[in-house]
């Protein structure tokens, strides 16, 4: 408190969460001063989830998820990339843009970082050479249904500790996890999600993507296509405070819509193809989870191509030009 007691104002404290004793002497500050905006706290990972942190700050505090660029972000300052293949193989983290630095030396770097200084402060993992590898095994599972059993027994661990595992890769950013969408809302919550990276960029170094010249041929540019969408959409969310909700949708026959969006009491229906060139008939998967659903809302189809079609069914939009919310 005396080391607090010099600053009453304008304070930005880096790295909080290697100092969470210090959460506890805030919050009797805060109390205390009745000042808005006193502190400004940043971390690496989210701190409010360590186990270390006794106080919540709940009440005291606004939290801001900062996440890598977005393609909005990047087009406001004209960094974004004309060419698709490039813009996903670079992905979004800021230092890429700041230091102009090579993206796989960096990314490279960041695996290494990552392991050994975030994860040995968020988690009591002994072998890191085993959670590397199951870093590199989900990036090749992105876009598709979480299925913990089966990627412990890839590596030979528990899917209680895969669990454990998705929830530090939650923690620090890395991925995400996107809910299937059903009508009885009771049901959301324990029906199996989808596993997504935040950044594109970071999944390709993890699947051993060396150029941007690889990803056209290459066997998952379809999911790698899937996640880029589906994330900036996570991302605008977030960045914007929607109060928009994402989800999938599929049933047992397997029809499915990539990503539905949720607000208020419309219902979006997407289809992400990662071809450059628009379907025979696009909107055919989403027209019939349409009659399905029953209710309102628009339907498009986001694809790897660079022309805007306005059809009578939806609006097809190239992947540079992604409708915002």
């Amino acid at each position: 408190m005396g080391f607090l007691a010099q600053y009453n104002k304008n304070v930005i404290f880096d790295e909080i969460q290697r100092v969470p004793s210090l959460f506890s002497y805030l919050q009797t500050k805060v109390d205390k001063d009745k000042i808005n905006g006193q502190f400004i706290l940043t971390g690496s990972q989210h701190f409010l989830m360590l186990k270390d942190v006794s106080q919540s700050l709940a009440g005291r505090i606004a939290i801001f998820n900062l996440y890598p660029f977005s393609l909005e972000e990047l087009k406001n300052e004209h960094l974004q990339e004309g060419d698709v293949f490039k813009q996903i193989w670079i992905g979004g983290y800021p230092r890429l843009f700041s230091s102009k630095i090579e993206s796989s030396v960096w990314l490279g770097g960041y695996i290494q970082t990552y392991l050994e200084r975030d994860i040995r402060t968020l988690s009591q993992i002994s072998n890191l050479r085993v959670f590397e590898n199951f870093l590199h095994l989900i990036a090749g599972r992105s876009g598709q249904l979480l299925d913990m059993l089966s990627l412990g027994n890839a590596i030979g661990v528990t899917h209680n500790t895969i669990r454990s595992w998705i929830s530090l890769l939650e923690t620090s950013g890395i991925v995400f996890l996107l809910s299937p969408y059903l009508t009885n809302l009771g049901k959301r919550v324990v029906k199996t999600p989808k596993l997504y990276f935040l950044d594109t960029g970071l999944m390709c170094k993890l699947l051993e993507i060396s150029s941007h010249k690889q990803l056209p041929t290459h066997p998952l540019y379809g999911a790698i296509f899937e996640t880029f969408v589906v994330s900036e959409y996570f991302k605008y969310i977030s960045n914007h405070n929607t109060g928009s909700r994402l989800y999938f949708w599929r049933n047992r026959d397997g029809l499915e819509a990539d990503l539905v969006v949720e607000s208020g009491i419309k219902t979006d229906l997407y289809e992400i193809k990662s071809s450059q060139t628009v379907p025979v008939d696009p909107f055919d998967k989403t027209s019939k989870i349409r009659n399905l659903l029953k209710q309102d809302g628009k339907q498009y189809l986001i694809y790897s191509g660079k022309e805007k079609q306005n059809r009578s069914q939806g609006i097809i939009y190239p992947w540079l030009e992604t409708p915002m919310l």
